[in-house]
């Protein structure tokens, strides 16, 4: 998978699998059984989450969260999606909303401001400061996303030699 080229920082992919649908997830349970010293899953019924464990988890290591669907007797589709560490995609979306109530506040006052004939110079100032912010976030998730990029094949490459087991 190439990340290079995408824009969405979650990225995404699907695949179809001819095997039986708990026949695959079985795969899965074995593979926790077998105690893989970089990695450590979750399984709640037909989703399942990749993490790596502590020794070579940093703060942008990703995870893989995978959803099982059944289509037939022996078909069973895919959903993968790789993601930042949940409390790092927790606190990225809590500065995003931050930026965008700041921005949504002083569009208010702008106005007001417009209104009641008062300078509105520094509140244009302050909502543009909010947009290059909000590129910002934007490029240090990209980084992020760039750092995890490695470890994101890796994982993949677990994934695929898991279902071929």
């Amino acid at each position: 998978m190439d990340a290079n080229n995408e824009i969405r920082l979650r990225l995404r992919f699907y695949k179809e699998v001819d095997q039986n649908i708990d026949s695959l997830r079985q795969k899965f349970i074995h593979f926790t059984t077998t105690k893989s010293p970089d990695y450590f899953l979750k399984i709640k019924e037909y989703h399942i989450w990749i993490n790596i464990k502590e020794p070579k988890k940093a703060y942008w290591s990703p995870h893989l969260h995978l959803e099982m669907e059944s289509k037939g007797e022996n078909q069973t589709h895919i959903r993968g999606l790789f993601g930042p560490d949940p409390g790092l995609w927790t606190f990225l979306m809590f500065l995003h909303f931050l930026i965008a109530g700041t921005f949504i506040i002083f569009c208010g006052i702008a106005y007001s401001d417009y209104v009641l004939k008062k300078p509105t110079a520094s509140d244009f100032v302050v909502m543009a400061m909010m947009v290059f912010a909000w590129f910002l976030l934007y490029v240090i998730a990209k980084q992020i996303r760039s750092n995890g990029e490695k470890q994101m094949n890796e994982i993949e490459k677990t994934f695929l030699e898991i279902i071929e087991s």
